[in-house]
């Protein structure tokens, strides 16, 4: 059964001490919005993690694979969707590319989820993905740095096109001045961010993919996890600042019909429903270096009827799910 409601939603991430998101066009440094000096993360860089959590919680095995993974040509996929249908011809007839598409919907959770381009290759169309997300922005402005740090090793290429043996590379490094064996690099990073993150859920589109419940539930596990299996130097520490909140579009009719409609439509604008959220740093904070420094205040009273409002946070069963209220262990949200 794929998932009935449409969703909208917001999330959190904190970033101390290292390079949330670095621009390979320029020099890797963190994302900024030049005009006010707010710190951006692209929506890839956070599908990447999430899909790299559903790897390693489900061993990348079907009906939960993966495919776009690193170092990889998604062609395979495709020609593999192909035979399994039948087509081992690699025939691009409609009829063809359509059960091919639907097999690759099946078998891997980031198709049917974000969707995917497979007209490549053997060709199986283009998949249009229920769930979608915004470029995330930081509450406050960021101060990029370019910090010089000291290598103690170096990487001397020797020998024709940069390749010798060990005893080569050993020799040689007895003939140097120990100074000449150190060498000067440089690391980019932030004190300190706080990023806002949305995203939306369409009832209409998972039904096209068969985006179902248990993908949804998973969704939202791999979005509060998907930091913790992502550590890096680079990264410094990120988290997901728990909690994800949900917008679930439930219908008012009295028909059920008309209101399971209305549920998949919507029953309020996004932007009116994100609006019932502000972040605000605390009266006492200057410079923000902590999630703690801001309060998250939620307006229960003008969520509009026909729409439930959620918390998801961590729990042992992967997620757990509050509707209409505040949970107690939440300390930085104000109702």
């Amino acid at each position: 059964m794929t998932i009935n409601n449409r969703y909208e939603f917001m999330y959190f991430v904190e970033c101390k001490n290292g390079n949330p998101n670095g621009d390979p066009d320029m020099g890797n440094s963190p994302r900024i919005d030049p005009q006010d000096m707010r710190g951006l993360i692209s929506d890839v860089a956070i599908k990447r993690r999430i899909r790299n959590y559903i790897q390693f919680a489900k061993g990348n095995k079907e009906p939960y694979g993966i495919i776009i993974q690193q170092s990889t040509n998604i062609n395979k996929f495709i020609a593999k969707a192909h035979e399994e249908t039948g087509n081992t011809e690699m025939k691009k007839t409609k009829d063809k590319v359509d059960q091919s598409q639907k097999w690759l919907c099946k078998n891997f959770y980031d198709v049917r989820t974000f969707g995917a381009v497979l007209s490549t290759g053997p060709n199986a169309g283009q998949v249009r993905g229920p769930v979608q997300l915004t470029f995330l922005r930081s509450r406050d402005p960021i101060l990029p740095m370019d910090i010089s740090i000291t290598r103690m090793a170096v990487t001397e290429p020797l020998g024709k096109k940069g390749v010798a043996s060990y005893k080569e590379y050993a020799a040689w490094e007895e003939k140097q001045p120990e100074d000449e064996l150190r060498t000067m690099g440089r690391k980019q990073l932030i004190p300190y961010g706080l990023y806002e993150g949305k995203g939306f859920i369409s009832a209409h589109l998972a039904e096209g993919t068969g985006f179902g419940d248990k993908d949804l539930k998973l969704f939202w596990e791999a979005l509060l996890n998907m930091y913790e299996h992502d550590r890096s130097a680079s990264k410094g520490q990120m988290s997901t600042v728990a909690p994800v909140i949900i917008f679930k579009h439930t219908g008012t009719d009295s028909d059920e019909q008309q209101r399971i409609n209305q549920a998949k439509l919507g029953c309020a604008p996004a932007h009116q429903l994100f609006d019932l959220i502000q972040v605000k740093k605390k009266a006492n904070i200057e410079v923000p270096r902590d999630y703690r420094d801001y309060t998250l205040q939620v307006s229960f009273k003008q969520v509009p009827k026909g729409v439930e409002i959620g918390f998801a946070l961590p729990s042992p069963e992967g997620v757990q799910i509050t509707w209409g209220e505040v949970p107690d262990n939440l300390k930085w949200v104000e109702a």
